[in-house]
């Protein structure tokens, strides 16, 4: 029962340093009134960065071994690391599925940051509609949330191509 408490004790500073990385995923972001769409790709791969370290310490042979002790003794403290793991598993699997859905407008992040007005309005029907399937077949990115913040860069990237063709000119 010594090494359970001791065992439990582990687990609920992990439980606890876990809610608070989802606490803190969870946030508003505060970014730059003029950045680009490059930037919530971006963002996402970090996200799938760091919540994929996060599973891959989560799914080492340690804490499992952890658990298992922790199983085999009826420990009351699982109950929050499964929901806490599932939590993970979840904001992982949001922030592969945004980066794969992302990935697909990244070819027009380029005309669309370097074009001319006139050359980058070519590419607008097929970024728009490519938005547009992001929006209907996407899991997690089809809110009004991340559609908002994602067409609002597209837009800032717009108004930032033209004032520099305008300087230019």
């Amino acid at each position: 029962t010594e090494v359970t408490e001791k065992l439990e004790e582990v687990v609920m500073i992990w439980i606890k340093q876990i809610r608070q990385v989802l606490v803190e995923s969870e946030q508003m972001r505060r970014e730059a009134d003029d950045i680009g769409p490059s930037a919530e790709l971006e963002h996402w791969k970090t996200r799938m960065s760091s919540f994929n370290s996060l599973l891959d310490e989560i799914k080492s042979s340690r804490v499992k071994k952890i658990i298992s002790i922790l199983q085999a003794a009826r420990s009351k403290t699982l109950k929050q690391w499964k929901e806490l793991d599932g939590n993970i598993t979840n904001a992982a699997n949001e922030a592969k599925d945004n980066v794969r859905y992302l990935y697909t407008l990244d070819k027009f992040f380029g005309p669309l940051a370097k074009a001319s007005p006139v050359t980058m309005m070519e590419h607008v029907p097929s970024l728009m509609n490519t938005v547009c399937m992001i929006y209907t077949t996407s899991q997690y990115y089809n809110t009004s949330e991340c559609m908002t913040s994602l067409l609002l860069k597209i837009t800032n990237q717009m108004i930032n191509t033209c004032k520099t063709y305008l300087c230019e000119g």
